[in-house]
């Protein structure tokens, strides 16, 4: 269970949801039950009939900025970036004054440092120093950056929505790619399992009882990154910022103390919850950066219950919902799924592993 290989499956590409359902609850939700591993297929909004009256539900509001910026070097040759640090560095940004980020490039020749880019009338950027992979780059913009960055970013959607997505408003992607709660913008990666749900089921599932929590952990890029390593136990998990508020902390606490369940929405839920739980379960508030790497074998403190989306193969991703509820049943309700025509990926249908 610790080989690469044990994670892998294959999935027809016309599988691949490339735009997100009608509705965001009617998406379909396969219930997977991980102690005796059957399932059965509903519609999302059914989700409100599975969660019990007192179940603690944890969300992600975290919110996707438009991370990709296309424009050209002083050269006329066409460049794309994304930034992929921008929560932690506006932090640094509101202390030296100096707009600079990591961005991936993507141009027909890596750029060097002093390169400048023309994104548009109103930003500029340096390249100030060229990482193995990645540029820091400098931004020179004439209006506060967050205002030019809503005005010319694109939304920065996975890449395996290959659709035009740059000159094309009719996806809505500023709306689609984001959860209706989220708040706190830092993400470069949408928490898709949260992607599933409308004010009305929310308002639904507070008439039913049901607790809505909140915690921020900011997706980094880095959820995209395959692994690399053929025995994922040697995996370096790449680490994001989070925090949780002491209402939060409080409200959880409360309910693993009377026996409630802890149902948390996506894997970026699930990550930061572990991370800071004690061995009973209880979490503190606070603020910090994430690198937990949960895989089969790790022992769960604190949810009892998670919503997730489907996952690429050999995923960190894949391996933690195998964690949960075992990489046996996990493989075989995800072969069920295909076969029966789920939509996968970020903008797919939902697990809910109970």
């Amino acid at each position: 269970m610790y080989s690469l290989s044990d994670y892998d499956y294959t999935l027809p590409e016309k599988l691949i949801a490339q735009k997100p359902a009608n509705r965001r609850e009617n998406s379909r939700i396969l219930r997977l039950d991980r102690t005796t591993g059957n399932f059965s297929d509903h519609r999302f909004f059914k989700l409100v009939d599975m969660l019990k009256s007192n179940d603690v539900l944890v969300v992600n509001n975290t919110k996707v900025i438009p991370a990709r910026l296309f424009g050209h070097k002083e050269t006329g040759g066409k460049v794309e970036i994304l930034i992929i640090n921008y929560a932690t560095a506006t932090q640094h940004t509101q202390t030296n004054k100096k707009i600079e980020f990591e961005c991936l490039v993507k141009a027909s020749k890596t750029p060097k440092v002093g390169t400048r880019m023309d994104f548009g009338p109103d930003l500029q950027g340096i390249v100030s120093f060229v990482h193995q992979r990645t540029c820091t780059i400098k931004f020179l913009s004439k209006k506060p950056f967050d205002e030019i960055l809503d005005q010319l970013g694109v939304m920065p959607l996975p890449p395996y929505i290959k659709r035009e997505q740059a000159s094309d408003p009719k996806w809505h992607d500023r709306t689609n790619y984001q959860t209706v709660y989220a708040k706190n913008k830092g993400a470069v990666a949408a928490p898709t399992a949260g992607l599933h749900f409308s004010n009305e089921m929310i308002n639904r599932l507070k008439e039913k009882g049901v607790s809505i929590a909140t915690i921020t952990l900011h997706v980094g890029y880095g959820t995209f990154m395959p692994v690399r390593v053929k025995d994922i136990r040697t995996h370096q998990m790449h680490s994001e910022q989070f925090n949780i508020s002491e209402e939060t902390a409080d409200t959880i606490n409360s309910a693993k103390k009377n026996g409630r369940r802890i149902v948390a929405v996506g894997t970026t839920s699930v990550r930061t919850l572990e991370y800071v739980s004690d061995e009973n379960g209880h979490i503190k508030s606070g603020t910090g950066n994430c690198d937990l790497f949960i895989y089969p074998g790790y022992q769960f403190k604190c949810i009892d219950a998670m919503i997730t989306n489907f996952h690429l193969p050999k995923s960190t991703l894949l391996m933690l919902v195998s964690a949960f509820a075992g990489r046996k049943y996990i493989l075989n309700a995800y072969k069920a799924a295909i076969e029966d025509k789920f939509r996968f990926y970020s903008y797919g249908d939902a697990m809910f592993i109970e």
